[in-house]
């Protein structure tokens, strides 16, 4: 851990360097001026590099470091792009040299670009999309069953009691017959959510709920982790399955545990006459559930990338990051995601929630 926070910790300083180096050469303004410009973007790195000593801050200044410091660190991403594409440009002469260097005009059109992307990112951040998928099945369901699947809530410091209470009254709108979780409940701290009694929002699904954890559960503390979540009400399964009439749901631990079980242990006793549904919060090695008779995978995880073209390598990374998938006779659905890690930006991917019907073959 202590080496990926050293790499992580050196490419995001490169970064920061190389987007400070152009913003200084680029902006026509005085020498007082550029400085307080860099002393602001330098506090907002610092913002995003000491928030993980959140504990020992207020928790209006951790809130308000954790929202600076990471979407920061969005914004940060995408003026290195635009100077890399400006730097790529100049190489090749596509680019005058002046356009880099004291120039207002393309001040102002990278100024407003990241106004327009971000100001929009946020906007499609907050409405949530309603997926809807139908599903046929030769288990012997009593009837149709219509299940509320959603994925990486990343409830937090950013993602706040008031708005979790807006996801759960829309999820409950859809008076489904089960909601079922598919992992990174908690971003990564409890403490806001024991402060703004978040458990008590998770508390109000309206169908039986139950969940799988994901990786940033481990990264909150598994201990902690559990202890909030069994005061939301939520079942969490944990290489365990249940029944609820035809339908069985087994639920793996995330792979942050490497000793977890593989899925065909998970299956063992399982009644196969019955509905399986299995959740798996990392979308890897879909064969499993294949080979062993899952009917239906839910997953998340991969946010699809979050914003754009980080939606381009989890394509590349995952058989499938995103959407319907199928393999022989089983289906799998990845969620994008009804939270979100970080700044709260969807830029070529959407927030959304899951509705699911399965319906009995001939029904």
């Amino acid at each position: 851990m202590a080496k990926f926070f050293i790499v992580a910790l050196t490419v995001i300083l490169s970064m920061f360097a190389y987007v400070s180096w152009h913003v200084w050469r680029l902006l026509p303004f005085s020498t007082p001026v550029k400085v307080v410009v860099l002393l602001l973007m330098l506090a907002a790195l610092c913002c995003m590099v000491f928030q993980f000593k959140s504990d020992s801050l207020p928790l209006g200044m951790a809130t308000v470091m954790y929202e600076i410091g990471n979407s920061w660190l969005v914004i940060m991403f995408y003026l290195l792009m635009a100077f890399l594409v400006l730097d790529i440009g100049r190489l090749v002469h596509l680019v005058p040299a002046t356009w880099l260097r004291d120039n207002a005009v393309t001040s102002a059109v990278l100024t407003g670009l990241m106004l327009v992307t971000f100001i929009g990112g946020n906007i499609h951040y907050h409405n949530k999309q309603r997926q809807e998928i139908n599903l046929t099945t030769d288990k012997p369901l009593e009837r149709p069953l219509k299940i509320v699947m959603v994925s990486d809530l990343h409830a937090g410091f950013h993602n706040r009691r008031a708005e979790i209470g807006r996801w759960v009254n829309m999820i409950n709108a859809e008076q489904a017959d089960l909601i079922l979780i598919a992992g990174d409940m908690i971003d990564g701290n409890v403490r806001p959510l024991q402060a703004q009694g978040t458990a008590e929002e998770l508390h109000r699904l309206n169908a039986p709920t139950i969940a799988c954890l994901g990786n940033h559960e481990y990264i909150t503390g598994l201990d902690k982790s559990l202890e909030l979540l069994s005061h939301t009400g939520i079942h969490i399964l944990r290489d365990s399955t249940m029944t609820i009439g035809n339908v069985t749901i087994a639920g793996r631990d995330d792979r942050s545990n490497r000793r977890r079980k593989n899925v065909e242990q998970l299956m063992n006793g399982i009644d196969r006459d019955t509905y399986i549904i299995m959740l798996d919060h990392q979308p890897y090695h879909l064969e499993e559930a294949e080979q062993n008779g899952v009917d239906l995978q839910l997953s998340g995880h991969t946010h699809r990338g979050q914003v754009w073209p980080l939606n381009w390598v989890t394509k590349k990374m995952y058989e499938c990051d995103y959407g319907q998938w199928q393999r022989g006779k089983t289906d799998y659905y990845v969620s994008s995601g009804l939270g979100i890690w970080g700044g709260k930006f969807r830029i070529g991917t959407d927030s959304e929630y899951v509705v699911i019907n399965v319906s009995p073959q001939g029904h």
